[in-house]
């Protein structure tokens, strides 16, 4: 039977921009919580490599031959020294190039599954190299859980117990760039301001949010203009407590105190916007 995993919707409860290194990339400071809505990958054995792709937005990565599926599997195998052989089947229900971390999800997936089917030992710190060179957010989703996130994706520290919490995400259609967000973004930067401790109820940890920011909204608002739009109706929902944008968009979310107030507020939005892509989901712990 295939090997399956789940790659959860990864979502930056808040995004310092610390600074810029001399090579152009720059530092991050950022809270990473995951949501329970996702996309899935498959692992079957296989004499070679190959992908399916499938889903609600599998069309939109049907011709995509170089994903980060594939380039995690063949990053493993020559870690590992062999050949790639797998069946892959990627079930892409987040939206691609949305700031919710879904294609790195992916990649981690994959790897965590390719492990296990190739029966590898690698070590945490071969792993987590391995993750990084397929793109910055891909070490955070190899820990699948709420992180503290530094530097440019390579500083993962576990972060307590988020409380629970749910959101109300939504994304309007339309896939935004990272690197042109990261080029239109003119600072200033911001310190790092981990939560330490983490709060202990959904409210209190907006009131921490609302100390903190996305650096990058800004400079997403004013590539993809709907973004303002989606965040102010988000905001205004009834029993939101804080509306944010996740990543580099152009996904954002509200942040709701518990499951009815959160599904309410997704039906509303549904209504106005019935083109958006728009769920509710808890947190995970």
């Amino acid at each position: 039977m295939p090997l399956s995993r789940a790659a959860p919707a990864k979502i930056n409860l808040y995004l310092h921009v610390t600074g810029r290194r001399d090579d152009g990339y720059h530092r991050l400071d950022s809270l990473v919580a995951f949501a329970s809505v996702g996309d899935e990958v498959a692992a079957a054995p296989a004499d070679d490599l190959t992908l399916e792709v499938k889903g609600p937005f599998g069309p939109a990565l049907a011709s995509a031959e170089d994903n980060l599926v594939l380039r995690a599997a063949r990053a493993l195998a020559a870690a590992a020294g062999m050949a790639p052989r797998a069946a892959l089947t990627l079930t892409k229900n987040l939206p691609p190039a949305s700031g919710i971390g879904g294609g790195s999800a992916d990649a981690a997936a994959t790897l965590h599954l390719l492990v296990a089917l190739w029966r590898l030992d690698p070590g945490e710190a071969d792993l987590a190299a391995i993750a990084l060179n397929l793109g910055a957010d891909v070490p955070v989703c190899l820990a699948g859980r709420p992180a503290q996130m530094a530097g440019i994706g390579e500083q993962v520290r576990p972060a307590p117990a988020l409380p629970a919490a749910w959101a109300v995400l939504a994304h309007p259609g339309v896939p935004l760039e990272t690197a042109s967000v990261f080029r239109r973004f003119a600072g200033p930067f911001t310190g790092p301001a981990p939560l330490d401790p983490m709060p202990a109820s959904a409210t209190d940890l907006a009131a921490a949010l609302r100390a903190r920011r996305n650096d990058l909204e800004a400079a997403a608002i004013g590539l993809c203009p709907v973004i303002g739009e989606g965040l102010a109706a988000l905001a205004a929902l009834p029993d939101a407590l804080i509306a944010r944008m996740s990543g580099s968009g152009a996904t954002c979310f509200a942040l709701f105190a518990g499951a009815r107030e959160a599904k309410a507020g997704a039906a509303a939005l549904r209504r106005r916007y019935p083109a958006w892509w728009i769920t509710a989901t808890p947190f995970i712990p």
